[in-house]
């Protein structure tokens, strides 16, 4: 790494005012051989604004992030949840950008955009073709400098009921969505900004003001306190030269000295019980406090946050899980700017308590101070963590983000070949002090979450009641704060001009089929020494179609492959995995199961031996298979307590029948779980694992020979051909009706509205033109289901719809969370703006957006690994040309507003479609009923209320 430092005068970093100024070089740092480094050049503007530009010309797309130091941590008792609401603000149009129209012109740009508070920062992301980057600092120097005046009452109505309702759908209306906010109310000390969740409380929210918001925005979101990072296909002199224009004159805000805080103690264990309204199954969770983010100590704790409680190494899987004693045990460590958590999470098995969990716990102190430190230990944290850090380098956002974050936190964007240098330091020593310091003897807060009516099940007896006799209201200088605008010298009202298209390459790739049926692909990609395998195996789920007794079995088969093999234990290879920095899993799909591999490029080898293990020599033991058994069915019972969770599994059923695969979990049900044996398993290896239409996908730092070479062995598959399971077809809608299941005191009503189509996916045929025809209806941000029901009305925190397609069928569906006294309202909206797009289609200009989207976004496909192994993974499924993306582009330009009305009218029928309202039944029965529709009520499990047979 070379680091040049430019040294500034203090005067000219302090500089105040709304004077416009050159930016000023700090540092560049450029990558030297192969050291891990993210180069980047950094600049201060006079006005205090940091800017971070990284170049990066393998792909054209640029990612913007502009990151304000300011989160939650800055809010008071009483006025918590401003951080967060004013990120929701910050996307409702400013002087020069009208209502609505950020999120427009972004996506129109064929770009992705977002924003995401947390306690200690919130920033604002972009990512989009290299052409578009002007139009990106401007939108954000627009927020930046002139919002307030944009901001009136009406909207910020709407969005403290959007706000409302991320919150319940997020926490208030989803088992143990609460936890974290009860164990930080009783970890902090009354008044500590850490002691209440960044979403805030809901009678904070109701009692603030438009003001409130505007004085937290004139006093936090100054450029002095913001960071602008823009990484990607750029040049960082037209950077720069674009955030003087954009962001130089805006005046410095109000100076932001760094928050500081006490040390977090407990001095003995707090019992706290919570009762919660969803949960199925009681949950406890032991926390402790430590140290901030880049503590000196933060490793060595999150080395031991691995030994005790992650991966099947840890001393909780083997006393707990593997012994049965528990359905989830783990361990983890976090930090934020001001203060780090030590957290246990278990989930006790049937007749176990708490306080049997509370004693795992104690017991695994125990077992740590017995066993020590390894060296084995050491060595497998190093790998998986530096190997985290190099794929999360793997895109450009990766990069940008870590930058910005390393700026706004340290000082120090370079901050990567420090945190490595820590990594590769760690001692055994280390851990065990740090166990010392902050984990042995050491007080905690040791929450009991229970369902209702079983308190019995607590760890102990609540014994600690906060304290606010001490709170001293912060003073945070939101006096006489003023509202000063820049000054320019050129017409910002004019929204800049995309420049010349950026050309798009689609990535170039090989293929090979093997005499024995094997097909494979691959595509080289040298920019980060990793490697990508996925190896597809027909069967998976379809295979249970002709005994749905036993559907689920794929899934239960793969859970099985991860286990023991012949020659190893799973621990074995999840510790040698760990020290090699890949991962290794077989999970199971619709019509097959994959075998996923991720590796550094210098450990391919000994990670490939692991797979031919894996695949060729499992061990079914019925330990194992009782154990995942009995989790599974666990598992669904916790299920039925998550709305979301219901509506997806009884939507299946509505739309399908029960008697139907495609009506029928992934995952199967707790009966059919039941009836499978240890034999299934070892007939479900014997009969799916061939190499007939099995599909091999490599993607990373590799060549073919070498690909052909290393991945010879799987010439040793069975070639035998697998009979195609038979589907049933799908049975028609005959009327519109609405199907409910009750969740008593639900916050929220989880819809679901649509039908199988029997659509399956293709390229250029009419499943991709019925993606184009649903785009305007619900398939983007600004599409009119969502800015009816979310941005509009306030009642949803998001809504959308669309065609989903496979090789065997399809489905339309309409999904949202919606306020549960918005119930009724919401459901004449939906099927309003459904009928209108039927009959009238998509609007002129809906079509021309459509077509800028969908069309620009193509500079975003191929970036990662994962976006590359995903286009050639389906031009093999599914037998495309190279160039069927150009296809698809053609059919796109072509296409007529008549055609998408045509096409919608077809696959969309307002009469015959399902609605499923899973929700409050006394909120919602009568009010829906008073509609006209005919009211079907179910069971959790899709079965009519008050009949034993399924409908």
């Amino acid at each position: 790494m070379k680091r040049n430092v430019l040294v500034l005068a203090g005067s000219m970093l302090l500089f105040a005012g709304a004077v416009r100024g050159q930016a000023k070089l700090v540092e560049k740092v450029t990558k030297k051989g192969s050291e891990l480094v993210i180069p980047y050049e950094k600049y201060v503007l006079p006005n205090g604004l940091t800017v971070l530009v990284h170049e990066d010309h393998s792909d054209p797309v640029v990612h913007v992030d502009v990151t304000y130091h300011v989160g939650s941590a800055r809010e008071e008792i009483g006025k918590s949840g401003f951080a967060h609401f004013f990120e929701h603000m910050m996307f409702q149009g400013s002087d020069h950008v009208a209502d609505e129209q950020h999120f427009k012109l972004v996506q129109a740009a064929g770009g992705t955009l977002n924003g995401t508070t947390n306690q200690d920062r919130t920033n604002y992301f972009e990512t989009v073709p290299s052409n578009q980057l002007e139009k990106m600092l401007w939108l954000e120097a627009d927020r930046m400098g002139f919002l307030l005046d944009a901001v009136t009452q009406k909207k910020f109505e709407i969005q403290r009921a959007t706000v409302k309702n991320e919150r319940g759908q997020s926490y208030d209306n989803r088992p143990y969505g609460l936890a974290n906010e009860t164990t930080s109310r009783n970890l902090y000390p009354y008044g500590h900004p850490y002691s209440w969740m960044t979403i805030g409380y809901l009678e904070d929210l109701n009692r603030s003001d438009v003001n409130d918001l505007k004085n937290f925005f004139l006093r936090w979101y100054g450029p002095n306190n913001a960071t602008v990072s823009v990484g990607g296909d750029v040049k960082p002199a037209e950077v720069i030269k674009l955030v003087e224009k954009y962001f130089g004159a805006i005046p410095k805000g109000p100076e932001v000295k760094a928050a500081k805080f006490p040390a977090v103690v407990v001095d003995k264990d707090r019992y706290v019980t919570q009762v919660d309204n969803y949960a199925r199954l009681p949950r406890l969770f032991f926390t402790l406090p430590t140290v901030p983010n880049y503590h000196p100590d933060m490793v060595a704790l999150d080395c031991l946050a691995e030994i005790l409680g992650q991966g099947k190494n840890s001393i909780l899987y083997q006393s707990a899980i593997k012994s049965q004693l528990a359905l989830n045990a783990t361990a983890f460590h976090s930090n934020s700017e001001l203060a780090g958590e030590f957290e246990f999470d278990l989930v006790p098995a049937p007749g176990k308590s708490l306080a049997d969990m509370e004693k795992i716990i104690r017991s695994a102190f125990a077992e740590f101070e017995k066993r020590g430190v390894t060296d084995e230990d050491i060595a497998k944290f190093k790998g998986a963590t530096e190997s985290q850090m190099i794929n999360g380098l793997q895109s450009v956002s990766g990069k940008v983000s870590r930058l910005a974050a390393y700026q706004t936190f340290t000082g120090n964007p370079n901050k990567i070949g420090e945190e490595l240098a820590e990594i590769r330091a760690l001692k055994k020593e280390d851990v065990m002090r740090v166990y010392n310091q902050y984990i042995k003897g050491k007080g905690a807060v040791i929450l009991s979450v229970v369902p209702k009516n079983q308190e019995q099940l607590v760890a102990a007896e609540p014994n600690f009641k906060i304290d606010s006799s001490n709170y001293q209201k912060p003073d945070y200088g939101y006096a006489s704060l003023k509202y000063n605008k820049a000054k320019d010298n050129f017409d910002r009202s004019k929204v800049p001009a995309a420049g010349p298209a950026p050309v798009v390459k689609v990535p170039a790739f090989w293929k090979k089929d093997n005499a024995n049926g094997l097909r494979i692909i691959g595509t080289e990609n040298d920019e980060v020494p990793t490697i990508a395998i996925y190896l597809f195996i027909p069967g998976g789920h379809l295979a249970s179609a002709g005994d749905l007794s036993k559907a689920g079995l794929a899934g239960m088969f793969t859970a099985m492959m991860n286990e023991d093999t012949k020659n190893h234990s799973a621990e074995q290879i999840s510790q040698e995995l760990a020290k090699l920095g890949a991962s290794l899993s077989i999970s199971s799909g619709l019509n097959g199961i994959t075998v996923n591999v991720q590796t550094l490029k210098q450990n391919l080898d000994p990670v490939i031996a692991l797979m031919e293990e894996r695949i060729f020599r499992p061990n079914f033991t019925e330990a194992a298979f009782s154990r995942l058994k009995n989790q599974r069915i666990q598992g669904f019972k916790q299920m039925k307590s998550q709305p979301a969770a219901i509506a997806d599994a009884v939507f299946a059923k509505v739309n399908y029948g029960p008697n139907h695969i495609l009506g029928i979990s992934q995952a199967g049900t707790e009966e059919t779980i039941k009836n499978i044996e240890l034999k299934d398993i070892q007939a479900y290896y014997d009969n799916f694992i061939t190499s007939q239409g099995a599909r091999l996908v490599v993607v990373g730092d590799i060549k073919q020979a070498e690909v052909e070479s290393k991945m010879a062995f799987l010439n040793k598959l069975p070639n035998k051909k697998i009979a195609t399971p038979k589907i049933d077809p799908v049975p028609p809608v005959d009327k519109t009706k609405v199907f409910l299941v009750d969740v008593p005191k639900g916050a929220q009503t989880e819809f679901r509205v649509g039908y199988a189509t029997g659509l399956k996916w293709d390229a250029t045929g009419d499943y991709y033109r019925s993606v184009l025809a649903n785009y305007a209806l619900g398939g983007n941000f600004n599409s009119r289901l969502n800015l009816n029901l979310r941005e509009d009305k306030g009642w949803t925190y998001g809504a959308n719809s669309g065609f989903t397609g496979n090789q065997v069928g399809g489905e339309f569906r309409f999904a949202a969370g919606i306020r549960a006294d918005a119930t009724d309202s919401a459901l004449v909206e939906v099927m309003k703006d459904i009928n209108n797009y039927v009959k009238n289609g998509p609007s002129d200009e809906e079509v021309a957006f459509m077509k800028d989207a969908i069309g620009q976004f193509d500079a975003l496909r191929y970036e990662t690994p994962a976006q590359k192994a995903q286009f050639i993974s389906r031009v093999l499924e599914y037998n495309l040309p190279a160039n069927y993306t150009a296809q698809q582009n053609k059919i796109l330009s072509t296409v007529k507003k008549d055609d998408l009305s045509k096409i919608t009218r077809q696959r969309i029928q307002p009469e015959k479609l399902n609605i499923l309202l899973v929700g409050d039944k006394a909120k919602v029965l009568e009010k829906v009923k008073k509609l006209g529709y005919e009211v079907v009520e179910l069971d959790a499990d899709g079965k009519k209320v008050g009949e034993k047979k399924e409908f």
